[in-house]
């Protein structure tokens, strides 16, 4: 069981940025980590992966603002998140995969005002 606990989210105005933090309670390095979110009445989404080799995959809406980065030894995922937009609101939620299995945090909210 891997517990999956995200930070950083809050209210910020369009064009300015946040980084989100998901600290995992156990090693991450043989996982693929992910960020996902979901906006009020839409499907969860996919907005960034970073695999074990550190290669990288975002959502065609987020591409060119947002980075995603990992540090096994601290066990933590990073969303760096530029040039936010309003419809960039939603819940965040990490996602480590491991083999077939998924954990998923509780989520943080991110709000952009316009």
């Amino acid at each position: 069981q891997v517990h999956l606990v995200e930070s950083g989210g809050g209210l910020v105005q369009a064009g300015g940025s946040l980084r989100l933090s998901c600290t995992a309670s156990g090693s991450i390095f043989r996982s693929v980590m992910g960020w996902y979110r979901q906006a009020p009445g839409k499907q969860r989404e996919l907005v960034a992966i970073i695999t074990i080799g550190g290669n990288t995959n975002y959502g065609d809406s987020v591409a060119g603002r947002f980075t995603i980065s990992r540090d096994n030894a601290r066990n933590v995922v990073y969303l760096q998140m530029n040039s936010l937009k309003p419809e960039d609101t939603a819940i965040y939620y990490c996602n480590n995969h491991w083999g077939s299995i998924d954990y998923w945090g509780q989520g943080t909210q991110v709000t952009v005002s316009s």
